[in-house]
């Protein structure tokens, strides 16, 4: 009898023991699809370095900041960070010593996310990612600016507390869902917001008003992120859920091809969230109001196409496109669907700030292959070969022609001053994430 229950009792402890396990192993997998949607690895992980080992150098208006190393090393990292001070961190901007941080890392986006799920990012950085040992790099802000302790009144006055995310009443949980993931851990607005002068986002969600999420208004790293409201020019109008869908799972669709930054937050992060969450996050972004209800609808024109059918390429800047771009994007701008961009009716070459399309002339990009879509897509660079006047008149070509109809000029200081800020740089690609698969 007493073997029995001997026998029973370390049965139940080992199934405990085994529940235990599992319950941990299911936590930390789900902190990593959270980082995943977070994209935590493109700016804490440097080319050639290791995942989230931070050394990304980051420009900003006041200086270069380099990401920190956020691995579970005692001494470098964050391996000492108990759940309340990685919390603090990630939701509040605040380390451990008590310093804010600089509002590179959006901490004012990461304050709505759940208890349950930070639990899980903490226990996925805490047992689920290899310990790095990394120093820090000291940011390369000028003084007063690198002082710390302005950057709390900062934080009180532009980045205030924000509660955990809600659903509202009655509202779809799908948009519910899909709300809670552009608004909190895709951070979408960090960059697709504009910001005001004190750097702070003019607007954290949508019931902040239609800046939220009406594309930069100045470059980031080189790039313009783009308008993701309900604009018919340079936003979404024109898209359909299944075509944004498209766009945000392999990076491509009919109308256009990620560039820039958003390469990585495709590689990184939208491929390999699941289709429910890719859906969540096109209904949320559909269900958004034009910043500028009265923008024109794209009308195209076939004007410009035909004169270069006929070999007439006298307008400033044609014959450099029909000599270096009419190949891959066609002398009537269509391109070729899901490969080769349109620049017909595309909402970055409509766009307000020509700075990506001068930035992808001079450089070129690769959007790499991803899951469903594995060929990489690739501009070639031509700053190498074009001087800034041929590029300014090709970049005015394709912004005035086949009824895009933009009017604003660029000149050839224009494009000079780009080719001279350093943050034009093509892609590199950031650490090995492929580590981060076994």
């Amino acid at each position: 009898m007493m073997k029995s229950v001997l026998a029973l009792m370390l049965g139940t402890l080992t199934f405990s023991a085994l529940a235990d396990d599992v319950a941990a192993e299911s936590l930390i997998k789900r902190g990593e699809y959270l980082a995943r949607a977070g994209d935590c690895v493109a700016c804490h992980s440097a080319a050639g370095g290791k995942p989230f080992a931070g050394g990304l150098a980051m420009a900003t208006p006041i200086g270069t900041i380099y990401s920190t190393n956020i691995t579970p090393d005692k001494a470098t990292g964050i391996g000492d960070y108990s759940y309340d001070d990685f919390q603090k961190a990630v939701r509040h901007g605040v380390a451990k010593n008590g310093d804010t941080l600089y509002p590179a890392m959006p901490y004012p986006s990461y304050a709505v996310v759940s208890d349950e799920d930070m639990k899980a990012l903490y226990a996925y950085f805490m047992h689920g990612v290899a310990p790095v040992s990394q120093a820090n790099k000291e940011s390369d802000i000028p003084w007063p600016l690198s002082m710390r302790w302005p950057l709390a009144i900062w934080r009180g006055i532009f980045a205030p507390d924000v509660k955990a995310f809600q659903p509202a009443a009655q509202e779809d949980p799908a948009l519910a869902r899909g709300r809670y993931l552009v608004e909190g851990l895709g951070h979408c607005g960090a960059c697709h917001t504009p910001r005001s002068i004190t750097m702070q986002e003019k607007a954290l969600n949508n019931g902040d008003g239609s800046d939220y999420l009406a594309g930069s208004n100045a470059p980031i790293d080189g790039w313009t992120a783009s308008n993701l409201r309900g604009d018919n020019r340079d936003g979404l109008g024109r898209w359909s859920e299944e075509e944004l869908k498209q766009f945000l799972r392999f990076g491509r669709n009919d109308h256009t091809a990620a560039f820039g930054g958003m390469t990585e937050v495709v590689e990184h992060s939208l491929q390999h969230l699941s289709d429910e969450d890719i859906s969540a996050i096109a209904k949320y972004l559909k269900s958004l109001g034009a910043k500028d209800p009265q923008q024109a609808v794209f009308t195209p024109d076939d004007t410009v196409a035909k004169a270069l059918w006929h070999g007439d390429d006298s307008q400033p800047g044609a014959s450099v496109y029909v000599d270096s771009c009419a190949a891959c994007h066609k002398t009537d701008g269509s391109g070729y669907q899901r490969f080769y961009p349109a620049l017909r009716g595309n909402p970055v070459v409509m766009a307000d700030d020509p700075a990506s399309l001068i930035h992808i002339v001079l450089v070129g990009g690769t959007l790499p292959g991803v899951k469903g879509a594995p060929t990489a897509i690739t501009m070639p660079a031509f700053g190498w070969r074009l001087s800034d006047q041929q590029v300014a008149d090709v970049v005015n070509f394709i912004r005035s022609s086949w009824g895009n109809g933009v009017t604003t000029r660029v000149t050839a200081g224009d494009v000079a001053k780009q080719r001279k800020d350093k943050t034009v740089q093509p892609y590199q690609g950031s650490a090995d994430i492929h580590a981060l698969e076994k």
